[in-house]
């Protein structure tokens, strides 16, 4: 799934107006935004009335004596998918984009979004609110906050980065930044805000772990034992990191399989800040937490965090923290003396780095999850010319097909499937109320992706069953060439990702095509579908073996059509002639491109090359699994889909022809 360039804190820099193929406010039609201009101010059914929440929340901003009051849209994770409770940007805005801050006066509010949300943010809100494009947070806030002014927020709802930067700005400035641990929204919110996640807190069994939660303390130690600052204690803030640790799962974000928690871990203890009562006895035993060792878990509740933190570094001890997922909350309580910072914490780097019982188990969900998205596409082609198949039914169909995978935990994402001038928005989801019929004589795209107990996954396929033009296969062939040049590309070990970024962009750039979201991001085994460090952009780390990550350039045409091909690859060593330290990539999900889409002409030997053999793999990978089930028509698809490409490439034929040839296929899969 596409990302924005940013990660931890948009809402500090100048927003990214770098637009270059998002439709722009108004492009889809009067009847779909708002225009606040008018006499009276047109509103679509999909605006949200805000006017009594302001009000509720202006009353709290009166009460706590502030100018201004700044929302952000994370949780004290900072965790990019949030939980229903932690949505307040949502709530008190009606935009429901991940990624947006909001701040509120007394006289305004207003909101910020990168490019790919402007659309969808001028869909759902009122005219109580002002958006912002560009521009800087800090100051516009500064120009609406009179001299000795307050601006509160939530500790626990800025990263140590993001409130240092925030800082920064409000220096000299004679207006005073005010950590407020009681958050407004939730009191103006009331009684209807959702309720804390209660399910429960479970292990993994061991057959889909890499390592055992001792093995990875013991490792984890060993390396604050070697490090440079030699901390006594480190704090893990991330959700996936505590999960990750102990192989714990639970259900308390939408789509990722985390639950609400920090750890902080020394050389002599484990203390494990969570809500004890989610744990069964058999969970608890699993911990060791009836015993004091330095291997028994100490279970201590969530909410005391904070006072733990606070009480801990009172003695002759450090603390290693991650500023970009440790909240303001618990760093400001801790003596600057004896604190120790780094961008990630030592968890996030050994977790990217996926040993071979990992590696497998990831791979092993990327065939299951093929078998979806192919059982999709071959249900797509038979439905979509009856005209019966929407963007929210077509979603709903894949969600239910990986439900009714092995090992499933559902999607990973929310799906995104878009037909026509939907698919330029990088990031439109239907909805039941919102959405097109899909068509054959536009494109359409699908990103999607599973939570797998052996895996996570994400693939993106556009395609488009119809007559295509000139420019939409010149422009699908472009980005299937930036996936492929990526994709086969050897470089040095420990190559920084963003060096590789431009490789995908190369075919695009040289017609002036381009696209405004990031290359690639970790995926995680049954973690986070966006696992960072990894990926393509500035704040990732250097690439190395044994790591996963997305490769999915894009192109979007305004109001038009939309453009993405994802897949997740594995960083492995490559051969090279002369002796060196060199890694490539190794494809591993596992789904055709749509060949109506290919101009074969446009790419290289090299390229084509490339293309043959991967779906060589194919065809090796999920063939026996496609024969195994007995899906006699899928199977067909697939070999049809599969065959080598070459300059005079033929058209591939209906499906009601691939009837006749399922039989043979079966027939040369048994011999």
């Amino acid at each position: 799934m596409a990302q924005a360039h940013w990660h931890c804190y948009p809402w500090l820099v100048l927003l990214c107006a770098c637009a270059w193929s998002y439709p722009q406010a108004g492009s889809l039609g009067r009847e779909d935004v708002r225009n606040c201009s008018s006499n009276p101010p047109f509103l679509p059914v999909s605006a949200v009335n805000t006017t009594m929440r302001l009000a509720a929340l202006r009353q709290q901003i009166q009460a706590w004596n502030l100018s201004a009051y700044i929302i952000p849209d994370t949780d004290a994770h900072m965790s990019e998918y949030i939980g229903k409770q932690d949505e307040r940007r949502a709530w008190i805005s009606g935009f429901s984009g991940t990624a947006g801050v909001a701040v509120v006066t007394m006289r305004k509010a207003a909101l910020w979004t990168d490019s790919r949300y402007w659309t969808q943010a001028e869909r759902q809100m009122d005219c109580n609110w002002e958006l912002h494009r560009e521009g800087n947070i800090p100051s516009w806030v500064l120009a609406e906050v009179p001299a000795e002014g307050r601006v509160g927020f939530d500790p626990f709802l800025l990263s140590v980065d993001s409130w240092e930067d925030f800082d920064l700005e409000f220096q000299g400035s004679k207006r005073h930044l005010v950590s407020i641990t009681t958050n407004l929204v939730d009191l103006a919110w009331g009684s209807e805000r959702p309720p804390l996640p209660s399910q429960p807190i479970y292990a993994l069994p061991e057959e889909f772990t890499g390592s055992t939660w001792q093995e990875k303390v013991s490792t984890v130690r060993s390396y604050m034992k070697n490090h440079t600052m030699a901390p006594t204690a480190l704090l893990l803030s991330a959700l996936d990191e505590t999960a990750w640790l102990f192989n714990l799962r639970s259900s308390d974000i939408p789509y990722n399989p985390f639950f609400y928690s920090y750890t902080l871990l020394t050389d002599s203890s484990i203390r494990l800040f969570v809500n004890k009562s989610r744990f069964s006895l058999e969970t608890l035993q699993y911990l060791n937490t009836n015993c004091i060792s330095s291997m028994c878990v100490q279970l201590e509740d969530y909410s005391q965090v904070r006072d733990s933190v606070k009480a801990y570094a009172s003695g002759n001890v450090t603390i290693l923290i991650s500023t970009s997922y440790t909240n303001y909350g618990l760093y400001e309580v801790i003596p600057k003396e004896k604190v120790r910072i780094q961008m990630y914490s030592p968890v996030m780097g050994v977790k990217a780095v996926k040993n071979s019982k990992e590696q497998a188990l990831l791979k092993a969900s990327h065939v299951r999850d093929a078998v979806v998205v192919i059982q999709y596409l071959v249900w797509l082609e038979k439905n979509v010319p009856k005209g019966t198949v929407d963007e929210f039914s077509g979603a709903e169909y894949i969600d239910d097909l990986r439900r009714k995978e092995n090992f499933s935990s559902g999607p990973s994402f929310e799906t995104i499937s878009a037909s026509g001038l939907n698919a330029a928005l990088a990031h439109y989801s239907p909805t039941k109320e919102l959405h097109r019929k899909l068509s054959s004589d536009e494109m359409y795209l699908v990103d999607s992706g599973g939570q797998y107990w052996d895996g996570t996954t994400d693939i993106t396929r556009t395609v488009h069953w119809g007559t295509p033009t000139a420019f939409q296969k010149e422009a699908y062939t472009r980005v299937l060439m930036g996936n492929i040049d990526l994709s086969r590309i050897i470089f040095p070990a420990a190559t920084s990702g963003r060096v590789l970024d431009t490789v995908a962009r190369k075919a695009l750039w040289e017609v002036g095509l381009n696209y405004g979201h990031g290359t690639g991001h970790g995926i995680g085994n049954f973690l986070c579908v966006h696992e960072w460090p990894v990926g393509f952009q500035l704040s990732n780390i250097a690439m190395n073996k044994g790591m996963f990550t997305s490769i999915e350039p894009g192109y979007y045409q305004d109001g038009e059509f939309g453009i993405r091909l994802e897949d997740v690859a594995l960083v492995v060593e490559a051969k090279t002639k002369y002796p060196g330290t060199y890694l490539t990539f190794e494809v591993v999900s596992f789904v055709p491109y749509d060949r109506n889409l290919i101009d074969v002409s446009l790419l290289s030997p090299e390229q084509l090359q490339y293309l043959n053999r991967y779906y060589q793999t194919i065809r090796e990978k999920v063939g026996p699994e496609l024969q195994r089930r007995q899906l006699l028509e899928e199977l067909a698809w697939l070999e049809e889909h599969t065959k080598p490409l070459s300059a005079m490439a033929p058209h591939t034929p209906s499906l009601a022809s691939l009837w006749v040839a399922s039989t043979l296929a079966i027939l040369s899969w048994i011999n």
